[in-house]
């Protein structure tokens, strides 16, 4: 089944108090690239989320968001510098005894000075975090994954249509061909026979060289590939495993027929198809840019 390699994803779960959040996105790439943007905490994660997203995926640019709602990972204590609060005392009561002043040093004095105060966190072990994480990261990659074969599913419609075109264009290039040899072998008797005299003239001879003529404008061979790679298309384009790979080689062999049939016809309406035939492959090969 085709697979466009475009999709997003969201999944969210709680686990006691922590929240955790997931999202994917995926993008065209020529090979897989897996961008990870997740909390520090989670840094020892990373080679167990890159191995399960490549599960899901062969091809693309997939970037993984994690969040995580940390409240009910995190335990705070409040803690004293107590060093530096004995220093603040001691001077207040030295400035107390200096000026004679009378009457308690108020607690409100120390309590407004935040530097005497650190507030320390301390993550507390929660078990079974790792896994509600790598689940709900596939369970993202699924909904991904989903996106990407609808509209797969869409791109290989669309592109086995045009093949049908491509096969019909073919066809009457392999048509029009009987046709042109005989218009091109008929014009280049007519100019020889014009410098030749009357007289001197050998039309068997003549006949034979613009056979030999015309027989270099022959594409039968090129529209025979074409058609081969048509078939061959078709049938890649039915494989379950990613086939963006093999369907943009088919479409670089299908323009390379097409423009040495364009080279070698001389016919003005061989040359109509010609650029018909090439915008066609061209709009595959564009789509193939986003198959995984």
């Amino acid at each position: 089944m085709v697979r466009s390699m475009t999709g997003y994803g969201r999944e969210v779960c709680t686990i006691d108090r922590t929240g955790i959040t997931v999202e994917i996105r995926s993008v065209n790439h020529r090979f897989l690239d897996i961008s990870l943007k997740i909390p520090q905490s989670l840094l020892f994660l990373e080679g167990t989320i890159k191995k399960a997203v490549k599960g899901y995926f062969s091809r693309g640019r997939v970037e993984v968001h994690i969040h995580l709602d940390e409240e009910g990972l995190m335990k705070r204590n409040l803690s004293v510098d107590w060093e530096l609060m004995g220093q603040y005392i001691n001077h207040l009561r030295e400035i107390k005894e200096r000026y004679h002043l009378s009457g308690d040093i108020p607690l409100e004095l120390a309590a407004g000075h935040a530097e005497l105060f650190r507030i320390e966190e301390e993550r507390k072990e929660q078990g079974g975090l790792s896994e509600a994480i790598i689940e709900t990261i596939e369970r993202a990659c699924g909904l991904v994954c989903e996106m990407r074969s609808k509209e797969g599913g869409q791109l290989a419609e669309d592109m086995l249509l045009r093949m049908e075109n491509i096969k019909k264009l073919s066809k009457w290039l392999g048509e029009r061909r009987d046709i042109v040899i005989m218009e091109y072998r008929d014009r280049i008797i007519n100019r020889i026979q014009g410098y030749l005299d009357k007289d001197a003239k050998d039309d068997a001879r003549i006949i034979q060289e613009a056979a030999l003529l015309a027989e270099k404008g022959d594409i039968t061979e090129e529209v025979t590939r074409l058609l081969s790679h048509v078939d061959q298309f078709r049938l890649t384009i039915l494989q379950r495993e990613p086939v963006g790979r093999k369907l943009d080689f088919i479409l670089q062999e299908m323009l390379r027929e097409t423009n040495t049939i364009g080279s070698k016809s001389n016919d003005v309406q061989i040359s109509e198809r010609i650029v018909d035939l090439k915008s066609e492959i061209e709009k595959v090969k564009e789509q193939t840019q986003n198959i995984e």
